[in-house]
């Protein structure tokens, strides 16, 4: 629980800096939420971490509702690992550690490979014929997730972001929207990697049909239902680091759809989320207003894989910089008085 002497102090060392008052907009917003996360005026942004969790989707098999084969996940992991894609360039820009675990891709990686090994399984269930995974697997893929940032947060990291790799993963978003917004699927339902119209409007009657099949009771079985193992590993994830009092970075659509789950299980998570964008997903933005969230950017991005919140960390080390840099009225000996 956040004092209110603090947020008082906070408020008043954010407004008596040099400028007129409000003037870093955004900034001064992100400061104060960041010092109340970390329960300190002097909040800081240690060691960030993007962790991209990759799994495959059952349904992807089809190529129902998926314009790229099922085998692009692992090809995009070895990108990963090659410093190949836009999160390897993002975070080298930013300076930020990048961590990718296989969840769930159905290949086999050698060993000696850079990737930390989690797989629950090669692959969801085709959640057209049956639950995408079992409940065992949801709780096992909440352990393994809780047990890297848990990792992390001893080797120094207070601050983590999300990113994920999966063919078909914007349908189980998709699904999961609906379930716990209550939003109608056709508009949850976006193009994905790429659909056309035509696409568009055939994937969400495909994932109509899915959604009506079933009637999860709990959270935990609609992501079990609905959900991939890197969405599941994404909610245990952001639990865990809720529960360390880790800042939180969310990304776009798959991660805020984890998001959503996570905070149907402990509501309380989301004050330490951080909005990194808004994503050109129609389903994000109408996700993004049911959280009353404001995100830091947007650049029409829909990519995934972690990008956004790689673009926003920057933002959040500005924000605790100038709060602990930047002089006061005071010290500078500049009159405020108007």
């Amino acid at each position: 629980m956040i004092k209110t002497d603090l947020k008082q102090t906070l408020q008043h060392k954010i407004d008596t800096k040099t400028k007129p008052l409000g003037a870093l907009g955004k900034l001064e917003d992100l400061a104060f939420k960041i010092g109340c996360i970390q329960n300190t005026e002097t909040p800081k942004i240690s060691k960030p971490v993007i962790v991209v969790f990759a799994a495959d989707h059952g349904i992807a098999a089809k190529g129902e509702v998926n314009p790229f084969p099922q085998e692009v996940t692992a090809q995009m992991v070895y990108n990963f690992v090659n410093g190949g894609a836009a999160i390897n360039v993002f975070s080298k820009t930013n300076d930020i550690e990048l961590k990718v675990v296989d969840a769930g891709v159905n290949h086999t990686f050698d060993a000696e490979l850079n990737i930390i090994d989690a797989k629950i399984d090669f692959g969801t269930k085709n959640y057209q014929l049956e639950p995408a995974m079992t409940q065992a697997q949801c709780a096992d893929a909440f352990t393994k997730a809780g047990a890297i940032v848990e990792e992390l947060q001893k080797e120094g990291c207070n601050t983590i972001g999300f990113g994920e790799m999966g063919i078909s993963n914007t349908s189980s978003a998709a699904l999961l929207m609906s379930y716990f917004t209550k939003t109608p699927i056709e508009d949850c339902v976006g193009s994905g990697t790429g659909l056309d119209p035509e696409g568009i409007s055939k994937k969400a009657k495909i994932l109509t049909e899915v959604y009506n099949k079933y009637t999860p009771k709990t959270a935990q079985e609609a992501l079990a239902t609905f959900g991939g193992f890197e969405v599941a590993m994404l909610c245990g994830a952001i639990l865990k680091a809720a529960e360390l009092n880790m800042v939180i970075v969310i990304d776009g659509f798959i991660v805020t759809a984890a998001l959503l789950a996570a905070t149907a299980i402990k509501p309380e998570v989301i004050e330490n989320c951080v909005f990194a964008h808004s994503s050109n997903e129609q389903g994000h933005q109408r996700m993004l207003a049911f959280l009353e969230a404001e995100p830091l950017l947007s650049l029409g991005l829909r990519l995934g894989e972690g990008t956004g919140a790689a673009l926003a960390i920057p933002l959040l080390r500005a924000s605790v910089d100038f709060l602990s840099d930047m002089a006061s009225f005071e010290s500078a000996g500049v009159s405020n008085e108007s």
